[in-house]
């Protein structure tokens, strides 16, 4: 919950926007400021004070306690200019919690957090848990010292400019060590334990059990990222309760998913209380992995039989894909999440002119795998590679990476055993509808006239579709020095469909600094005048010139109304 705190009639105005914005994120706190900054800050995992950042220290300072227990505090001055970070800038999240309040509010977001100042990852922010000296290492980086990156398995982190060796390390592992002098220690969450228990197994002996078998293997009980079992001791109290003190969900599954794992040690009572050889194992093994630990019993003080049964599995990390659109071209068109995802890469891989366009936007340590144009199919496979090493790769292209775009030759080398996701963009068709008016109010279609990698044959095929159809149709890579006679052969195609008067909008450079544009005729456009930085819109029936824009309206009945109109 976000507490919210004003003084005055300028700050309530600026708090209501948030809590209008935020439905169920936030309160409003009335009375007395001090109380109110005592009450929120009891009760509240964020802050947002509309208040001197001077009044909020004083107020805050009697009540500062942990760091990792505090609540994240964000100052908005009575002008509502800037959005401060105080208090908790990774820990209680104000950082983002100030881009995201001075987003809403227009106001400039102050983050002061020195990783955070020049484009570092966080070491405390990459969602791992993590031990050691934060600072001191966090420092080596700031400062350009050499800090090693001991990676014992692979995992999707963020960029982070490391060296081969170092005074300093970061080191990823699951296994129970302590760190040293000069090192962090990143948890990542590669471990599943399988358990299985008795009927009314005591929380005691099952946590003691999984808590044994940690610390006998040599494994961080930090590294648990499950606790999984069947189906049938979904809701048994010793398994639920175990999971709830070592904080990690419990995932169960169907016994005859269980039963087609291969597993050591298979087992007759199992099979004959829940229909499974095995639990422990299986449940352990069902999703891949490494089998650390095979199933150990519980051991009883009092001499009776076992009631809980484990096993721990080592699962590899997973690569992770973004084909992320970067949109037609302008700054402001790049969606904020496709920029998160930017900064979120530890490798990019992308055509020269694209990677150049964002370069600025993605932080230090990051690996750029750039090529020219042609490469489309060597950059799928590229990015693809990467992300099946275990790295969290983001593969660009421009508009709508599924549009003409890199999604598709990246989806097509894909397999399971990495995580794919798709950060949309606007597209160019989009971005030139919007210079010229609303062309692709109803029904519209877009085709490239491009024959590289699609039949001519097809192409023409798909044009006479449209225009029988009477439907919008936008024409991507119309023309370039080596193909000049599909544009003509494609506006032939839609003239024996349509009126030579029909509206025809071409846009080059959508959303650039050079773009130009204008709107002409199906029987006036000079196909000459089209390369393959524009987009041709050729409207249809419907669409009209209102204005000096062009237009296409959502039904006929308009078409009907501005005839008789005429009449």
């Amino acid at each position: 919950m976000i507490g919210l705190i004003s003084a005055t009639a300028a700050g309530a105005a600026a708090r209501d926007r948030l809590a209008a914005a935020w439905p169920g994120r936030t309160r409003v706190y009335e009375g007395p400021v001090g109380e109110a900054v005592r009450t929120a800050f009891a009760e509240c995992e964020q802050l947002v004070c509309f208040l001197a950042t001077g009044a909020v220290v004083r107020l805050l300072a009697p009540l500062l306690g942990d760091k990792a227990a505090d609540p994240g505090v964000v100052c908005v001055d009575e002008g509502g200019r800037f959005a401060v970070s105080l208090l908790g800038g990774h820990g209680g999240g104000a950082n983002e919690l100030a881009r995201e309040a001075g987003e809403l509010l227009g106001a400039e977001p102050v983050v002061t957090t020195a990783t955070d100042a020049v484009g570092l990852a966080g070491l405390d922010t990459l969602g791992l848990p993590y031990e050691g000296s934060v600072a001191t290492v966090s420092r080596a980086l700031l400062d350009g010292e050499p800090v090693a990156l001991e990676a014992e398995s692979a995992w999707p982190l963020p960029p982070l400019p490391t060296s081969p060796q170092g005074a300093y390390t970061i080191r990823l592992t699951d296994r129970d060590v302590a760190p040293g002098e000069r090192e962090v220690l990143l948890r990542p969450p590669s471990l599943v334990v399988g358990v299985g228990a008795s009927r009314g197994a005591p929380v005691e002996e099952v946590l003691g059990l999984v808590e044994g078998a940690l610390r006998e293997a040599g494994l961080s009980p930090r590294s648990v990222a499950e606790l999984a079992t069947v189906d049938a001791k979904s809701e048994e109290p010793g398994i639920v309760a175990a999971a709830e003190r070592l904080g990690v969900p419990l995932v169960t599954y169907s016994a005859e998913e269980l039963a087609a794992v291969e597993v050591p040690h298979p087992s007759h009572a199992p099979l004959a209380a829940v229909g499974t050889p095995s639990v422990a194992e299986a449940a352990a093994l069902v999703r891949g992995g490494e089998l650390l630990v095979p199933k150990r019993k519980s051991v009883r003080e009092d001499g009776q039989a076992a009631m809980a049964t484990c096993a721990v599995v080592r699962r590899p990390g997973r690569g992770r894909l973004a084909v992320v659109g970067l949109g037609p071209g302008a700054r402001d068109l790049l969606t904020p999440r496709a920029a998160a995802e930017l900064r979120r890469a530890s490798v990019l891989v992308g055509l020269d002119q694209y990677v150049d366009q964002i370069r600025d936007l993605l932080r230090p340590g990051t690996r750029v795998l750039e090529s020219g144009l042609g490469a489309e199919e060597e950059r799928a496979r590229t990015a693809v590679a990467e992300a099946r090493k275990g790295h969290a790769v983001a593969l660009i292209g421009s508009g709508d990476a599924g549009v003409y775009a890199m999604a598709s030759p990246a989806l097509a080398e894909a397999s399971e055993d990495i995580d794919v996701v798709g950060v949309p963009g606007v597209t160019a068709a989009l971005a030139a509808g919007a210079v010229l008016g609303a062309p692709l109010g109803h029904d519209h279609v877009s085709i490239s006239l491009s024959d590289l990698h699609t039949p001519w044959e097809v192409i023409e095929r798909r044009v006479r579709a449209a225009a029988e159809a009477d439907i919008v149709v936008t024409f991507y890579n119309p023309r370039s020095r080596g193909r000049d006679w599909q544009l003509p052969k494609a506006l032939a195609i839609l003239a024996g469909h349509r009126e030579p008067t029909t509206p025809v909008g071409v846009v080059r450079n959508a959303s650039r600094p050079d773009e130009a544009s204008r709107v002409t005729t199906l029987a006036g456009l000079d196909p000459a005048t089209v390369d393959m930085m524009t987009v041709v819109t050729v409207g249809n029936t419907a669409t009209r010139i209102i204005a000096g824009r062009m237009v296409t309206p959502r039904g006929y009945r308009w078409q009907e109304r501005t005839q008789e109109g005429a009449r």
